[in-house]
């Protein structure tokens, strides 16, 4: 059976879909139309009741979070390498997966709902400001870790560079890179690879009417 991937264009499904399309995995995909409030209807809510994508369905196996699935089917196919087996090396991953949750992706989320997603009345213009200083803060962190390596951890491609060429590519959205040279490098070195999926720009392209 197929495993089934709910996504939708330009979202951090994205780093499930490049997971799979370099791991060489046969799936589903299942568009949920963000903009027609898909993931709002019951036959959507049974599956994540948090109304969000992306969803992997795996036989019984319903997850979401999109590092928590990426992380799955890094162990499920372990023997293609997108994780490493050194326990030090492991934990880099980890800890490079979840400063890409916390301090690269809040400030990231911050922007966006007050700039396009929350209605203009609740938005909070003036968040804006800090929250681009901070992420331009902690971009800057991996900017210094990112001098002379080709990938995040080690000497190979991970499911960490996935997570984080996506995220990297939503900040370059918003112009926030221009000062991390060695980022826009590994991002775009990132996004030539051969399985690598459209970036967010070619996917809002593709979803305008």
């Amino acid at each position: 059976m197929k495993m089934k991937l709910y996504e939708f264009g330009p979202t951090r499904s994205i780093r499930v879909r490049w997971t799979l399309q370099e791991l060489g995995v046969d799936f589903e995909p299942i568009r949920v139309n963000l903009l027609a409030g898909e993931h709002q209807c019951p036959e959507f809510l049974k599956i994540n009741p948090a109304g969000k994508i992306p969803v992997l369905v795996d036989g019984d196996l319903v997850l979401t979070e999109s590092v928590a699935i990426v992380l799955y089917l890094a162990d499920k196919y372990s023997h293609k390498g997108l994780t490493p087996t050194d326990l030090n090396e492991r934990a880099q991953v980890n800890r490079w997966l979840l400063f890409a949750a916390t301090e690269l992706e809040q400030p990231l989320w911050r922007i966006a709902r007050n700039t396009m997603l929350y209605p203009e009345e609740q938005r909070l213009p003036a968040d804006v400001v800090p929250a681009s200083q901070e992420f331009k803060a902690m971009a800057s962190v991996l900017e210094e870790h990112m001098q002379r390596r080709q990938f995040i951890v080690g000497d190979n491609v991970t499911v960490a560079d996935f997570v984080l060429a996506y995220t990297l590519d939503w900040a370059n959205e918003d112009q926030l890179l221009d000062d991390c040279p060695q980022l826009l490098a590994y991002m775009k070195r990132m996004y030539g690879r051969p399985k690598a999926p459209a970036r967010i720009a070619e996917a809002f392209a593709a979803i305008t009417p």
